[in-house]
C-alpha cells in the first residue's frame, strides 16, 4: 500500500553565484509512485523537477535535491537578468 507523502519542506540554502542567502520556507507537493519496480515523482509546482530512483527514500532526496537546485538556478537567472536597479518583493498567495 502506497502512502501518501508528506509535502517536501524547504531548507536553508545559500545561492552560490549571488551570495545571498535566503529561506526557503514554502511546501511543496510530491507526486510519486512505484512503477515497474522505480519510484518516480515529480513536483506539482515547480514544473521539470522530475526524478527516477529504486527506493522511495531515495526518490525522495532526489526531489528534495533537484527542487532546490532548480529554485537556486531560477533564482539566479531571474536576478541576472534584471541587471541593476530592481527591486524584490515577497509575495504570498
Amino acid at each position: 500500500m502506497l502512502r501518501t507523502p508528506a509535502p517536501l519542506i524547504g531548507t536553508l540554502c545559500v545561492i552560490k553565484n549571488v551570495g545571498y542567502t535566503f529561506p526557503m520556507n514554502t511546501n511543496y507537493t510530491a507526486v510519486i509512485k512505484e512503477d515497474a519496480g522505480w519510484w518516480i515523482g515529480w513536483i506539482e509546482e515547480v514544473p521539470g523537477v522530475n526524478c527516477q530512483e529504486e527506493t522511495r527514500d531515495a526518490l525522495l532526496e532526489s526531489l528534495r535535491v533537484t527542487l532546490r537546485e532548480a529554485l537556486e538556478f531560477n533564482r539566479s537567472d531571474a536576478l541576472e537578468a534584471a541587471g541593476n536597479n530592481y527591486e524584490e518583493l515577497e509575495l504570498g498567495v
